[in-house]
């Protein structure tokens, strides 16, 4: 329930927060909620209170998290990938500081409503952080760049159903739908196989929990050395270069992990496998917003759209194992780098749309809103020249 309902109550999020100032405050306004619904679950005394407060938390989190992500994307519109991949570094990190902080308060005697106190203490340090910071204009901080700001943001301040229409504008241009698949497909080799792999050790490994535990440990581990390696990769290696390479490699050690005997092959080959599918998620998140430029309240929509169909994905995983057993149903999911590294090999192709809409882009808004009327973009001036020069090459 706080995926589905949670998820439906975050889906219009970016389009009704646009961008600029509103996008701002509905950033701010989500932290808020973000620490009341961690304060709630860990006051809950009832499970109609416990599930709400879930159920809150994904809208709060998609306004505090996912506002925040579209905003450094919009700071730097030619680092998405070297940004993102920084985003991914900071969820890695937390990820293996989460174990690690309840252990922590298990240990002082506290117990799992305590460890919520403390992550509501760090969202709110965090919300304050945030706050404090103000809005950045991308590379300058010049009196002249915040005027051109609060220009772009009142021709921004679209109306609701103008950003609407780019989200169903989008869905028609293939560029767009094939990375928003694409993240989809790759979280079954990421979150959802991470969620299946005790229970595999476990159940189809014959493992002992404690080995099991330990395995977990160390596909955190490994995708924390992965996140930190793809940061200085990245300065030396394309995007798509390094997504390719990953896959190709996954669709080696996956298989490899499934097949060989013995435990310490087995972890040797999960911690390669954990640190080479750690790239894809931020260099694929990355590679949606470079398709929809200027329209990053878009992409935040698309993602939680396309988030709550990925939600199937466990579903399938389980009933799968339910007919035909765990290790069937995880077999399956050698077809997720096969799908990556398949559906990324055109990646530099960029469609007529996507091309048309990153030439607006740079033109700014005169052009953007006299190409969406179907005009000729005069008011552009000199620069509908050289797009067209540019179009044509």
């Amino acid at each position: 329930m706080p995926l589905l309902a949670g998820g439906l109550l975050e889906l219009p999020l970016g389009v009704l927060a646009g961008e600029g100032k509103r996008r701002r405050l509905a950033m701010l306004a989500g932290g808020v909620v973000f620490v009341l619904t961690l304060l709630g679950v860990a006051s809950a005394r009832s499970f109609a209170v416990l599930l709400g407060a879930f159920v809150a938390f994904y809208p709060a989190s998609g306004a505090f998290v996912s506002l925040t992500q579209a905003e450094l994307m919009d700071t730097w519109p030619d680092r998405h990938a070297q940004v993102m991949a920084r985003w991914e570094l900071a969820g890695s990190t937390g990820a293996v500081a989460g174990p690690l902080l309840l252990a922590a308060v298990l240990a002082s005697g506290g117990g799992w409503r305590d460890a919520y106190l403390v992550l509501a203490g760090l969202a709110a340090l965090a919300w304050l952080g945030r706050c404090l910071r103000g809005p950045r204009v991308a590379g300058t901080g010049t009196a002249e760049a915040v005027r051109e700001a609060g220009v772009k943001d009142a021709a921004e301040g679209r109306l609701w159903r103008v950003r609407a229409g780019e989200v169903l504008e989008a869905l028609r241009d293939w560029g767009t739908v094939r990375w928003l698949v694409l993240l989809q497909v790759a979280d079954l080799l990421g979150d959802v196989f991470t969620g299946f792999l005790a229970l595999y050790l476990v159940d189809v490994g014959h493992l002992r929990p404690a080995i099991a535990a330990f395995a977990i440990a160390v596909r955190l581990g490994a995708s924390l050395a992965g996140g930190s390696a793809l940061i200085v990769v990245l300065e030396r290696v394309g995007d798509l270069t390094i997504l390719r390479a990953t896959a190709a490699a996954a669709c080696v050690l996956y298989p490899g992990f499934l097949l060989v005997p013995g435990i310490a092959a087995k972890l040797a080959i999960l911690a390669v496998l954990s640190a080479a599918s750690a790239t894809w998620y931020p260099l694929l998140q990355a590679r949606l917003y470079g398709s929809l430029p200027g329209r990053s309240s878009a992409a935040v929509t698309l993602s939680s759209a396309a988030g709550l169909a990925g939600g199937l994905g466990p579903l399938a995983v389980g009933l799968t194992a339910q007919a035909f057993g765990l290790g069937w149903a995880l077999a399956g999911l050698v077809v997720v780098p096969v799908a990556v590294l398949a559906l990324s090999a055109n990646g530099r192709r960029t469609s007529r749309v996507t091309a048309l809409r990153r030439a607006g882009a740079r033109a700014g808004p005169g052009f953007r809103d006299g190409w969406r009327k179907g005009g000729r973009g005069d008011e552009a001036g000199p620069f509908r020249r050289s797009w067209l020069v540019g179009a044509g090459k």
